[in-house]
This record gives structure tokens, sequence and C-alpha cells, in this order.
């Protein structure tokens, strides 16, 4: 029975609920146990990138995933502003000025840190008990409080993606700034002028790239969209770890799926281990503390013969179950 993680490269137009069906698709032609599967983050149909699907008992650590800082790749098409903030969307404002490179770097600092940020109309944050994208595609106006995230590391991309801006004389307000997929290329040279750039960052949890993307443009005294984004990284789990569509459905077909999947305590590699004797893991099983532990204060992965236990808080020598593992 598999319990670990397998790491998606989504690509464009697939949601994540179909990144989970496209896991327990393969696990099914593989012949495999049937085990509980989701994944570690949503990541929007228009974006693309690391998408960790957890499988049987990693899964009780999907919610942890879900507060994990996340590094995104994301390309700002400057000149048209969409009500959607991405490509998806409708264009509702145009500005025929256009940045340098200097001038997008110089405002990058005052995007970094804790920041205050108003979250887009079209999100699936709750008013009043309905989701904001039915209130906006309903034309209702949408009123949402602004929100504190972290803004860790802000820059430009030495890989610069396609999708240029839209100006007022490309299209009417009416019709969609069309998703671009990235070229590639160096990065702009300081005084250039820019229809779009490429920016990397390093974010906190509930941080919006599409707002983050529509108030630099705003600082730049322009307006701007989404036109590509890419999640690089999701917690502990990065590209390098991450497969196409086409190597899972291969793999679940040749009943090889263990040659990608990574173990539950992958999604653990940021806090430490503390190593157990078997005695005190089948009183940790049972859902007891234990006390006078030699660990430091705070989350540790417990495992015994390299077998994991629980995902446990300890304080003061005291260790306590957060998240018990079946296995």
């Amino acid at each position: 029975m598999p319990h670990g993680w397998i790491i998606l490269d989504k690509p464009l137009g697939l949601g994540s609920t179909q990144g989970v069906s496209a896991v327990k698709r393969a696990l099914r032609d593989g012949g495999y146990a049937r085990v509980k599967v989701g994944h570690g983050g949503t990541l929007d149909p228009l974006a693309t990138g690391v998408l960790p699907i957890a499988l049987g008992e990693a899964t009780k650590l999907a919610g942890r995933m879900l507060d994990a800082s996340k590094t995104y790749a994301f390309t700002i098409g400057f000149g048209g502003q969409t009500d959607t903030l991405d490509a998806e969307g409708a264009v509702i404002a145009t500005s025929e000025m256009r940045p340098t490179a200097a001038q997008v770097e110089a405002v990058l600092p005052a995007f970094t840190g804790a920041i205050e940020q108003m979250p887009p109309a079209y999100s699936a944050l709750k008013v009043g008990g309905q989701r904001a994208y039915d209130l906006a595609r309903a034309g209702e106006t949408v009123a949402l409080a602004s929100r504190a995230v972290t803004v860790f590391s802000l820059g430009i991309s030495t890989e610069q993606g396609g999708g240029g801006g839209l100006s007022s004389s490309a299209a009417p307000a009416a019709e969609p700034l069309h998703h671009q997929p990235p070229a590639g290329g160096p990065p702009p040279r300081a005084g250039e002028v820019l229809d779009s750039v490429t920016l990397v960052a390093h974010v906190s949890k509930g941080t919006y790239i599409r707002s983050l993307a529509r108030d630099i443009a705003l600082a730049l005294g322009t307006v701007g969209s989404v036109t590509t984004l890419r999640r690089l990284k999701a917690g502990p789990f990065g590209l390098e770890h991450a497969i196409s569509l086409d190597i899972l459905g291969q793999a679940g077909k040749a009943r090889a799926l263990e040659d990608y999947l990574l173990p539950l305590r992958a999604g653990l590699d940021d806090i430490p281990a503390l190593s157990l004797s078997p005695d005190q893991a089948g009183l940790l099983r049972q859902g007891r503390a234990l006390a006078g532990i030699a660990a430091p204060d705070g989350p540790c992965f417990a495992m015994t013969d390299d077998v994991p236990v629980a995902l446990v808080e300890v304080q003061d020598g005291n260790v306590r179950v957060v998240r018990g593992f079946n296995l």
C-alpha cells in the first residue's frame, strides 16, 4: 500500500482536483491497493508547476503543506488589467505607460517583507457565506478586507517568459488578455522599456500573486495582469521532484509508481527527526505523551527503525502527538 508523495508538474488548463484524479487513475491502472489521495495546495488551471499529491498516511500532512511557503515565477503583462487579474478575464483598464527594467527593480523592495494585500475579487474567499468569485461572476461588487502576508524574496527572473502587455490600442476592453506560454530569454537591461517582466517570489501562505502583480504595476504608474504563472516550489518540494502527467500514466500502467513516490517523511524535511525506542513509539501510538525526552522545543518527526510514528510537538521535554501515522 503506497504512502507518500507524488509531485506533479501540473500542465496548463488542469485543475488541482483533476491532478488528484490522475493519480487515482494511475493507482487503479497499476492494481495498487486503494488509498486516500489529496493535494497539498490548490494551483489554478492557468498556473503550471509543482502540485504535491499526498497518498495514504501522507494525506494527514496535507494541511501542513497548505501552510507552507511557496515560490512562483510569474509574468506581468503591462498595459492591461483584467477583472480576474490574469489571462482569463476581460480587460477593464488600459495604459500606454511601460516601465523600464530599472524602474521595476526600484519598486520591488516596497513589496518585500511583511505587506498588506487586497485579495482579488475573483478568489475563493467567502463573503457572507458565498465564494467571492461566484459573487463577482454574478456582477456583484465584492468588498474584501486586506490581509497581512509576507514576501520573503522578490526579484527579476534570470529567465524571462513571454506574455506581453495589452495596450489600449491592442484590443477593446471587452476582449480577454490571452495567455502566452513562457518563451525564455535573458533578463532585461536596466534601461530597457518592458511590455512584460517575469519575477520570482517566495511568499507565505495566503499571498495572492495576481494581487502582487496588480499592485506592482500600479506602483509603476501603469496597469498589469498575470500572463503566466508557474509554481517552482511548495514547502520542501521543487520542480526537481516533479513528473509530468505522461510519466505518471506510464508509471501506473507499468506498476512502477514506487519509482516516483517520495516517502511520507519527505513532507517533513524542514523539521528535525526524533528517534524513539519501540516502547516509546508504542506509547505514542496509544495517544499517550512522553516525558523527559532530550529534544529541542517545537515540532519533530518521530520515528523508530526508520518507520514514521507521528508528527509531534516537544515542549520542556514533553512530547505529544499532533498527527499519528498508522504504519
